[in-house]
């Protein structure tokens, strides 16, 4: 029996802020949303130009407040073809957190405060 990764999913408290940031920070695109009938809940699967992996992200209408990320410790990591480019573009948009410059990478911050990795090219 084998398995694939298919995707991971944060929960968001506006759907359209976060599509707008994970598409200007990090270039994916809308696959498809699914809206509750019942206005419940909205689900946006987003992804790369590989098209191999899907962040899910999930609106819940009766969710109040930020959501309680702990410690923070747990991210998802993206690997740009133009490190400088994308420094650059993080640094205007004033979305970093962090930077580790003795492993020459940084953290971004989405709206929901969740940390996104971005690594080196190889």
């Amino acid at each position: 029996m084998k398995f694939r990764i298919d995707h991971v999913n944060l929960n968001v408290t506006d759907m359209d802020k976060s599509l707008a940031f994970y598409e200007k920070a990090l270039g994916l695109k809308l696959v498809r949303k699914n809206d509750a009938k019942d206005g419940s809940f909205v689900l946006a699967f987003i992804t790369d130009d590989a098209g191999l992996f899907n962040i899910e992200l999930t609106w819940l209408r009766d969710k109040e407040g930020r959501y309680e990320l702990g410690d923070n410790e747990t991210h998802i990591a993206f690997r740009p073809d133009d490190y400088d480019a994308a420094h650059e573009l993080h640094s205007q948009m004033g979305v970093i957190c962090y930077e580790n410059a003795s492993m020459g990478l940084y953290f971004i911050e989405d709206p929901d405060g969740y940390w996104l990795e971005i690594c080196p090219v190889r």
